[in-house]
């Protein structure tokens, strides 16, 4: 019992001490002054535009956009996959056809000539129409990132607002529909 009390004075007296030392701390509030413009980076749009050229959807992560790096690589992907399947398979009907010129037996002994001709023709062109993706989606990555970083830097703020609007009529007092725009100084 004797050693029980000054302990808790003890931690008594230090509670108090850092609940005064906490109370005469002073805070200090500083207001943003939100009628001040942020800096525009004029170089921004060609450094996503640069770095989507390097890396496709290193552009995309440089504007911080990351859910469009998947949709990127899908799409690339999906195209070069198709071109090279499509490569392969142009590939196989033209070897089974110089092969049948020469008079070696192929693979595709069920097939004629002239359907041997068409099957290159028509993988051949697949072929090509995947490398115009593959190139067009490339393309659409570096402009995607150009136009997202430029459109980054636009200003939307609450001083510049448009927004429906329905008053009544002075004479009629029916509602009338109307669109404000409004610019704060």
């Amino acid at each position: 019992m004797n050693k029980i009390v000054p302990i808790s004075l003890l931690f008594f007296l230090i509670g108090t001490v850092s609940l005064f030392a906490q109370a005469k701390e002073e805070t200090v509030l500083v207001a943003k002054d939100t009628t001040k413009l942020e800096e525009i980076d004029p170089l921004t749009p060609a450094k996503a535009a640069f770095y989507s050229a390097i890396l496709p959807g290193l552009g995309q992560a440089y504007n911080k956009k990351y859910w469009k790096i998947p949709l990127v690589y899908g799409a690339i992907g999906t195209s070069l996959y198709f071109y090279l399947d499509n490569n392969k398979k142009y590939n196989n009907y033209r070897d089974a056809y110089k092969k049948r010129l020469e008079g070696l037996p192929d693979d595709y002994q069920f097939l004629d000539d002239s359907r041997l001709v068409a099957g290159q023709k028509f993988y051949q062109r697949n072929r090509d129409l995947s490398a115009l993706f593959v190139v067009g989606f490339y393309v659409l990555n570096i402009i995607d990132a150009n136009v997202d970083a430029a459109l980054i830097q636009f200003n939307v703020n609450e001083r510049l607002s448009l927004r429906p609007e329905i008053y009544p009529d002075d004479m009629t007092f029916r509602p009338n529909v109307g669109l404000t725009f409004n610019y704060h100084f």
